[in-house]
Protein backbone atom coordinates (compact mmCIF):
# COMPACT_ATOMS: atom_id res chain seq x y z
CA UNK A 1 0.00 0.00 0.00
CA UNK A 2 1.55 3.32 -1.21
CA UNK A 3 0.34 7.21 -0.14
CA UNK A 4 0.58 9.49 -2.44
CA UNK A 5 0.81 13.11 -1.25
CA UNK A 6 -2.39 15.79 -2.69
CA UNK A 7 -1.22 18.69 -4.08
CA UNK A 8 -3.64 21.25 -2.95
CA UNK A 9 -1.79 24.12 -4.91
CA UNK A 10 -2.35 22.19 -8.19
CA UNK A 11 -5.55 21.05 -7.02
CA UNK A 12 -7.36 24.21 -5.91
CA UNK A 13 -7.98 22.94 -2.62
CA UNK A 14 -6.00 25.15 -0.75
CA UNK A 15 -7.64 28.57 1.22
CA UNK A 16 -4.69 30.61 0.07
CA UNK A 17 -5.69 34.60 -0.42
CA UNK A 18 -5.87 35.60 -3.99
CA UNK A 19 -2.53 37.97 -3.19
CA UNK A 20 -0.64 35.17 -1.67
CA UNK A 21 1.80 32.17 -2.98
CA UNK A 22 0.71 28.62 -2.19
CA UNK A 23 3.79 26.15 -1.61
CA UNK A 24 3.17 22.70 -1.53
CA UNK A 25 4.84 20.30 1.33
CA UNK A 26 4.62 16.74 2.10
CA UNK A 27 0.90 16.02 3.37
CA UNK A 28 -0.03 19.93 3.61
CA UNK A 29 0.48 23.55 2.15
CA UNK A 30 1.46 27.16 2.91
CA UNK A 31 0.75 30.07 2.44
CA UNK A 32 3.20 32.83 1.62
CA UNK A 33 3.50 36.46 0.50
CA UNK A 34 5.39 37.74 -2.55
CA UNK A 35 9.07 39.30 -2.95
CA UNK A 36 8.34 42.64 -1.63
CA UNK A 37 5.96 42.03 0.86
CA UNK A 38 5.43 40.45 4.28
CA UNK A 39 2.35 38.98 5.85
CA UNK A 40 0.41 40.84 8.46
CA UNK A 41 -2.14 38.86 10.27
CA UNK A 42 -3.57 36.79 7.21
CA UNK A 43 -2.78 40.16 4.55
CA UNK A 44 0.15 40.72 2.84
CA UNK A 45 1.44 44.60 2.94
CA UNK A 46 4.79 45.97 1.33
CA UNK A 47 7.57 45.53 3.43
CA UNK A 48 8.26 48.92 4.61
CA UNK A 49 12.08 48.28 5.74
CA UNK A 50 13.86 51.53 6.68
CA UNK A 51 17.46 50.49 7.07
CA UNK A 52 18.43 47.39 5.32
CA UNK A 53 21.78 45.41 4.19
CA UNK A 54 21.62 42.99 1.37
CA UNK A 55 24.77 40.97 1.38
CA UNK A 56 25.51 38.74 -1.65
CA UNK A 57 28.90 37.14 -2.39
CA UNK A 58 30.01 39.90 0.04
CA UNK A 59 28.62 43.37 -2.31
CA UNK A 60 28.05 46.03 -0.01
CA UNK A 61 25.05 48.07 -0.82
CA UNK A 62 26.22 51.66 -0.58
CA UNK A 63 22.81 53.38 1.45
CA UNK A 64 23.44 56.48 0.81
CA UNK A 65 22.30 56.41 -3.28
CA UNK A 66 19.27 55.73 -2.00
CA UNK A 67 17.76 58.84 -0.25
CA UNK A 68 16.40 60.43 1.69
CA UNK A 69 18.70 58.94 4.50
CA UNK A 70 20.24 61.79 5.50
CA UNK A 71 19.56 65.43 6.09
CA UNK A 72 22.73 66.80 4.41
CA UNK A 73 25.77 64.13 4.66
CA UNK A 74 25.68 60.56 3.88
CA UNK A 75 29.08 58.39 4.34
CA UNK A 76 28.41 55.02 3.51
CA UNK A 77 30.93 52.24 5.42
CA UNK A 78 31.38 48.33 4.80
CA UNK A 79 27.66 47.00 5.79
CA UNK A 80 26.11 50.01 7.18
CA UNK A 81 26.09 54.20 7.01
CA UNK A 82 26.10 56.83 9.54
CA UNK A 83 25.29 60.79 8.48
CA UNK A 84 27.36 64.15 8.87
CA UNK A 85 26.67 67.88 8.67
CA UNK A 86 28.06 70.55 7.36
CA UNK A 87 30.66 72.71 9.19
CA UNK A 88 28.01 75.17 11.39
CA UNK A 89 26.00 72.68 12.05
CA UNK A 90 25.75 69.18 14.77
CA UNK A 91 23.78 65.98 14.66
CA UNK A 92 20.81 65.94 16.42
CA UNK A 93 19.31 62.96 18.65
CA UNK A 94 17.93 61.13 15.76
CA UNK A 95 21.52 61.03 14.44
CA UNK A 96 19.54 62.04 10.85
CA UNK A 97 18.82 65.58 11.04
CA UNK A 98 21.14 68.64 11.46
CA UNK A 99 20.92 71.59 13.55
CA UNK A 100 22.40 74.79 13.55
CA UNK A 101 25.13 75.49 16.26
CA UNK A 102 24.62 78.53 17.67
CA UNK A 103 28.04 79.85 18.00
CA UNK A 104 27.05 83.17 19.60
CA UNK A 105 25.70 81.18 22.60
CA UNK A 106 29.04 78.39 22.96
CA UNK A 107 32.02 79.51 21.71
CA UNK A 108 33.20 82.19 18.75
CA UNK A 109 36.25 84.63 18.18
CA UNK A 110 34.20 87.87 18.74
CA UNK A 111 36.25 90.59 20.76
CA UNK A 112 34.98 92.37 24.05
CA UNK A 113 34.39 95.67 21.54
CA UNK A 114 32.01 93.40 19.46
CA UNK A 115 28.59 91.85 18.96
CA UNK A 116 28.12 88.33 17.93
CA UNK A 117 25.48 87.43 15.09
CA UNK A 118 24.43 84.12 14.44
CA UNK A 119 23.31 82.83 11.20
CA UNK A 120 22.18 79.66 9.37
CA UNK A 121 25.67 77.96 9.43
CA UNK A 122 27.93 79.79 10.80
CA UNK A 123 28.31 83.55 12.89
CA UNK A 124 29.95 86.98 12.39
CA UNK A 125 31.46 89.96 14.69
CA UNK A 126 30.28 93.76 14.81
CA UNK A 127 31.23 96.41 16.58
CA UNK A 128 29.07 97.57 19.51
CA UNK A 129 29.40 101.08 18.63
CA UNK A 130 29.38 101.09 14.77
CA UNK A 131 28.86 105.22 14.74
CA UNK A 132 31.50 106.95 12.39
CA UNK A 133 32.85 110.70 13.15
CA UNK A 134 30.57 113.19 13.16
CA UNK A 135 27.88 110.40 14.35
CA UNK A 136 28.32 109.63 17.99
CA UNK A 137 26.29 106.74 19.73
CA UNK A 138 23.26 107.82 22.24
CA UNK A 139 21.97 104.14 22.45
CA UNK A 140 22.84 100.65 21.13
CA UNK A 141 23.16 100.49 17.31
CA UNK A 142 21.86 103.79 17.19
CA UNK A 143 23.86 107.23 15.48
CA UNK A 144 22.88 110.54 15.84
CA UNK A 145 24.45 113.81 14.54
CA UNK A 146 24.40 116.82 16.66
CA UNK A 147 23.06 120.07 15.17
CA UNK A 148 25.57 121.90 17.40
CA UNK A 149 27.85 120.47 14.40
CA UNK A 150 28.13 122.42 11.32
CA UNK A 151 29.14 119.02 9.46
CA UNK A 152 25.39 117.75 10.06
CA UNK A 153 23.61 120.19 8.18
CA UNK A 154 23.35 117.77 4.93
CA UNK A 155 23.99 114.62 6.76
CA UNK A 156 20.84 112.41 7.82
CA UNK A 157 19.87 113.18 11.37
CA UNK A 158 20.35 109.94 12.72
CA UNK A 159 21.75 106.28 11.73
CA UNK A 160 20.15 102.98 13.05
CA UNK A 161 22.24 99.89 12.28
CA UNK A 162 20.10 96.27 12.17
CA UNK A 163 21.02 92.82 11.24
CA UNK A 164 19.25 90.33 9.95
CA UNK A 165 20.31 86.75 7.96
CA UNK A 166 18.17 84.48 5.29
CA UNK A 167 18.77 81.35 4.04
CA UNK A 168 20.32 81.06 0.38
CA UNK A 169 18.67 80.66 -2.60
CA UNK A 170 15.08 82.09 -1.02
CA UNK A 171 12.12 82.31 -3.26
CA UNK A 172 10.82 85.53 -4.43
CA UNK A 173 9.30 88.09 -4.27
CA UNK A 174 9.39 87.89 -0.40
CA UNK A 175 8.67 90.34 2.65
CA UNK A 176 12.08 90.44 4.74
CA UNK A 177 12.52 93.24 6.65
CA UNK A 178 9.64 95.99 8.04
CA UNK A 179 10.89 99.99 8.78
CA UNK A 180 8.71 101.59 11.19
CA UNK A 181 9.40 105.52 12.29
CA UNK A 182 9.93 105.94 15.90
CA UNK A 183 9.23 109.93 15.86
CA UNK A 184 6.36 111.37 14.20
CA UNK A 185 6.33 114.74 13.07
CA UNK A 186 2.49 116.76 12.95
CA UNK A 187 1.94 117.63 9.72
CA UNK A 188 4.34 116.32 7.83
CA UNK A 189 4.92 113.86 5.04
CA UNK A 190 6.94 110.84 4.93
CA UNK A 191 9.05 109.41 2.37
CA UNK A 192 11.19 105.95 2.09
CA UNK A 193 13.64 104.88 -0.55
CA UNK A 194 16.88 102.76 -0.76
CA UNK A 195 19.87 105.60 -0.55
CA UNK A 196 22.55 102.38 -1.40
CA UNK A 197 22.63 98.90 -2.09
CA UNK A 198 20.98 98.11 -3.83
CA UNK A 199 23.15 98.71 -7.03
CA UNK A 200 21.63 95.60 -9.39
CA UNK A 201 18.41 95.42 -8.33
CA UNK A 202 17.76 92.64 -5.31
CA UNK A 203 15.44 94.68 -3.70
CA UNK A 204 12.51 97.01 -3.24
CA UNK A 205 11.24 99.40 -0.90
CA UNK A 206 7.15 99.10 -0.51
CA UNK A 207 5.55 101.93 1.04
CA UNK A 208 3.16 100.20 3.39
CA UNK A 209 1.00 103.14 5.58
CA UNK A 210 2.22 106.81 6.22
CA UNK A 211 5.14 105.89 8.60
CA UNK A 212 6.26 102.24 7.44
CA UNK A 213 7.65 100.82 4.31
CA UNK A 214 8.60 96.98 3.91
CA UNK A 215 11.69 95.80 1.70
CA UNK A 216 11.28 92.86 -0.88
CA UNK A 217 13.53 90.49 -1.85
CA UNK A 218 12.94 90.23 -5.63
CA UNK A 219 16.00 88.50 -6.90
CA UNK A 220 17.24 85.45 -5.28
CA UNK A 221 20.47 85.80 -3.33
CA UNK A 222 22.99 82.97 -3.21
CA UNK A 223 25.44 82.64 -0.49
CA UNK A 224 27.57 82.95 2.40
CA UNK A 225 27.17 86.77 1.25
CA UNK A 226 26.67 89.94 3.23
CA UNK A 227 24.72 93.21 1.93
CA UNK A 228 24.72 96.70 3.27
CA UNK A 229 21.77 98.72 2.47
CA UNK A 230 20.64 101.94 3.46
CA UNK A 231 17.55 102.68 4.02
CA UNK A 232 16.32 106.50 4.06
CA UNK A 233 13.02 108.00 5.61
CA UNK A 234 12.87 111.87 4.20
CA UNK A 235 10.24 113.64 6.14
CA UNK A 236 9.26 116.97 4.95
CA UNK A 237 6.25 119.60 6.64
CA UNK A 238 3.01 120.54 4.26
CA UNK A 239 4.92 123.96 3.95
CA UNK A 240 7.96 123.11 2.71
CA UNK A 241 9.72 124.86 5.98
CA UNK A 242 11.22 121.78 7.77
CA UNK A 243 13.09 118.77 6.25
CA UNK A 244 14.67 116.20 7.96
CA UNK A 245 15.87 112.45 7.29
CA UNK A 246 16.96 109.40 9.02
CA UNK A 247 18.72 106.29 7.65
CA UNK A 248 18.73 102.91 9.28
CA UNK A 249 21.75 101.01 7.62
CA UNK A 250 20.51 96.99 7.31
CA UNK A 251 22.97 94.17 6.90
CA UNK A 252 21.87 91.25 5.55
CA UNK A 253 23.83 88.39 5.59
CA UNK A 254 23.04 85.59 3.45
CA UNK A 255 24.27 82.07 4.23
CA UNK A 256 25.34 79.04 2.39
CA UNK A 257 22.65 76.79 2.53
CA UNK A 258 19.43 76.69 0.95
CA UNK A 259 18.53 74.03 3.39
Amino acid sequence: MSLTDIDECTAGTHNCRADQVCINLRGSFTCQCPPGYQKRGEQCVVSKLVLFVCVLDNLDIDECTIPPYCHQRCVNTPGSFYCQCNPGFQLAANNYTCVDINECETTNECREDEMCWNYHGGFRCYPRNPCQDPYVLTSENRCVCPVSNAMCRELPQSIVYKYMSIRSDRSVPSDIFQIQATTIYANTINTFRIKSGNENGEFYLRQTSPVSAMLVLVKSLSGPREYIVDLEMLTVNSIGTFRTSSVLRLTIIVGPFSF
